[in-house]
């Protein structure tokens, strides 16, 4: 079946490029009228035309005889070679038929040409200048329909040369169509109804997920509302629709109208592919990388107010959301959402269609009534597959929501089930634990009386104790401190006092915050537990102080029961142990040692204290680093 569709597929490309081959070779920039003849649409690149890139020449400056070789046709030439910069001056002849039964006109199809000046000759040989382009008011044309079109007068026999300047901010596709009124007629009529229900289903759509947003609530169909109307109203200003309908008394929102409603298109696209593919939570990567392009996308979207104008065009740039889309979509769909299905295939058929639609306007694939509205085809299946794709969401969870129920009612019957059986059997247990706890409480009763009267005999031995406690600490607390002033101890006697770094740091606690915390900054006397151990924030200026902060111990590098011992042998009133000894028994380089004793002599003095006690030294200032 793939084969079958892939081979029409080439026979219709074949087909369209023979056909517009055979235009260019057979035909020419001069237009016969014949009844037997409905129309001809003439491309750019069967055209007479000059471009003109000083945008200096007026109409007297090109109809000089002169001037007239340099109208040439250039077959080379298309849409995506046209510089909004310079100015194009078109040639169209045509072989006039006053006996033609048949009223004839001459229409361009782009209608997003800015600024389209024709000159038509007269039967008196003058020509009349009439203004056209989405630059002016609706109102100036005499045909109200979206394109350009013009009379063509016939009245005298012979060649009539029509003139046409045309400038632009925008790459325009310069087509001229000439043909009967009749067939203008019935052509823009079968436009007109087709776009009717192209736009009609796009309002229905939209209004048929508006009611389901009021009455569920979820942003997505509220996301996808916007999604379709700004789909819509692009569709309408690509078209020309909008300029007629929306907006006829205001052309500058012309320029502006494209880029505002292709980037409305890629933010509610890729909003309601976040929430529709729960990117979230299915694919954080993907999540992250919708969000940047977004972004981006928005930073180009300023810049065509702020910098360049230029930036609101479509370029091929634009497709790339789309196709990250259509990507993510199936890689989530690949992970087992079964939900994208149908998201996936609507995001296919809208990749396939603004394919087509790109090489129809590059020029790759010739123009063709049916490719040229390709996107048109894609959107309108993209919405009904994307509104397809949300009700069988609705139906999948249902489904999941149901199942999930079952399993839930069949799980409370065996619950129920389990519970009365249990209740049961806990029923005959308590009676018999109650019997058991019975005979228990009595013996708890007679063993109650015996607890009262062991614990009033244990009671006056604790105040015997407590009163022995309260003098053996004071005993142990004068001996401590008659030991660190008044002897001189050995670094193993010394340890047993200071065990470990940690003895010091509560050593160091209870001198330093046992009578209250007072802040170093501003004076505070609360605190509160700070970020470590042996630190405190300050409740009113949020300081951070710890228990070496201040001291002489501030910022040492190696372990602090060692400095103490090597503090304490410094202000030692008794024999003091030389460099070389301190630093092999406490295992720390000469120069540490050195060094730290250096800082305690340097703080003694500074501190002007003569005959220093070791509880000076918790309290001396570290001027070193003051």
């Amino acid at each position: 079946m793939s084969r079958k569709y892939c081979a029409i597929g080439f026979l219709l490309f074949f087909t369209t490029s023979a056909l517009s081959l055979a235009q260019r070779i057979s035909g020419s920039s001069t237009f016969r009228i014949e009844d037997d003849l409905e129309e001809r649409i003439f491309a750019i690149d069967q055209l007479e035309f000059f471009e003109d890139t000083t945008n200096l020449l007026d109409f007297d400056d090109i109809l000089q005889t002169r001037f007239q070789d340099n109208f040439k046709i250039r077959p080379e030439f298309d849409k995506s070679n046209f510089n909004i910069d310079h100015t194009y001056w078109v040639k169209l002849s045509i072989e006039n038929n006053p006996n033609s039964s048949k009223k004839w006109l001459i229409e361009f199809y782009d209608q997003s040409i800015d600024f389209l000046t024709a000159y038509l000759p007269d039967r008196d040989g003058n020509y009349q200048k009439t203004q056209l382009g989405d630059a002016l008011p609706f109102e100036v044309r005499s045909f109200k329909h979206k394109n350009f079109e013009l009379i063509i007068a016939n009245e005298t026999q012979g060649i009539s040369n029509y003139y046409f300047k045309i400038r632009s901010s925008q790459k325009a596709d310069i087509r001229i169509a000439v043909r009967s009124v009749n067939r203008f007629v019935y052509y823009a009529l079968s436009e007109y109804f087709a776009y009717g229900i192209f736009y009609g289903m796009i309002a229905i759509l939209a209004l048929y997920n508006l009611l389901i947003y009021s009455a569920i609530r979820e942003v997505k169909y509220l996301f996808y509302t916007f999604y379709l109307v700004s789909v819509g109203i692009y569709a309408m200003c690509v078209d020309g629709i909008a300029f007629q309908y929306l907006w006829p008394n205001s052309p500058a929102l012309n320029q502006v109208a494209n880029g505002v409603f292709s980037y409305s298109i890629v933010l509610w696209a890729i909003l309601f592919s976040i929430k529709f593919l729960n990117t979230r939570n299915r694919s954080y990567t993907i999540h992250l990388i919708l969000l940047g392009m977004l972004a981006l996308k928005t930073l180009l979207f300023l810049g065509g107010f702020w910098v360049d104008q230029k930036l609101f065009e479509i370029k091929y740039y634009d497709v790339i959301p789309f196709f990250f889309i259509f990507a993510a979509s199936i890689h989530i769909w690949s992970k087992g959402y079964k939900v994208a299905r149908f998201f996936v295939i609507a995001y296919g058929v809208l990749f396939i269609g603004v394919a087509i639609k790109a090489l129809v306007n590059s020029a790759v694939i010739p123009h063709h009534t049916l490719l040229y509205y390709s996107l048109h085809i894609a959107f309108l299946m993209e919405m009904l597959l994307l509104t397809f794709a949300l009700a069988d969401r609705v139906r999948i969870l249902k489904d999941n929501r149901d199942r999930a129920m079952q399993r839930t009612i069949r799980q409370i019957e065996t619950n129920a089930e389990l519970k009365e059986k249990v209740n049961r059997e806990l029923e005959q247990k308590v009676s018999e634990r109650t019997r058991e706890l019975a005979e228990k409480n009595q013996l708890l009763e007679d063993y109650a009386m015996q607890v009262s009267e062991r614990d009033e005999e244990i009671k006056r031995i604790n105040s015997l104790l407590d009163k022995d406690n309260y003098k053996l600490k004071s005993s142990i607390r004068e001996s401590f401190q008659a030991r660190l002033s008044n002897k001189l101890l050995t670094l193993e006697e010394f340890r047993k006092i200071f065990p470990d770094q940690s003895a010091c740091l509560r050593y160091l606690e209870e001198f330093k915050w046992g009578q209250g915390f007072e802040c170093r900054y501003c004076g505070n006397l609360k605190s509160a537990k700070g970020p470590k151990l042996f630190t405190k924030r300050c409740s009113k200026c949020g300081h951070i102080d710890s228990v070496t902060a201040g001291t002489i111990f501030q910022g040492i590098k190696f372990p602090l029961d060692k400095a103490f011992f090597i503090a304490y042998n410094t202000i030692t009133q008794h024999e003091k142990k030389t460099l070389d000894q301190l630093a092999e028994q406490l295992e720390l380089r000469k120069n540490t040692v050195w060094a730290f004793r250096k800082k305690v002599t340097q703080s003694l003095q500074e501190s002007e204290i003569l005959q220093p006690k070791w509880n000076d030294l918790l309290v001396i200032q570290d001027f070193s680093i003051s």
